[in-house]
């Protein structure tokens, strides 16, 4: 059984409009300050860098992995939460 925390759900549960990064599951603070510093300052700009690798979950992973430092746990947690964004979303 897959459980998801309460972060994802209330991210996957509204519009993104302006949260910061850091509102995105999978990344907390120390993720979220690495990517400020690469100028993913938004959820919505990691959000596009998820669409720009067409949603590919191994892809993103590997992306966000390279660019944060996270482990694979808070990375897979990361490209659900998106991924279920898109589908209620877009």
């Amino acid at each position: 059984m897959s459980t998801t925390s309460q972060k994802h759900r209330d991210f996957v549960g509204e519009p993104m409009g302006d949260k910061p990064v850091m509102a995105l599951s999978g990344i907390g603070e120390t993720l979220g300050r690495r990517l400020e510093e690469q100028g993913f300052d938004k959820a919505y700009v990691v959000l596009g860098q998820f669409l720009l690798l067409k949603k590919d979950p191994e892809m993103f992973t590997d992306w966000l992995k390279d660019a944060s430092g996270a482990n694979t746990r808070q990375a897979a947690s990361c490209s659900q939460c998106l991924k279920e964004w898109c589908d209620a979303f877009l």
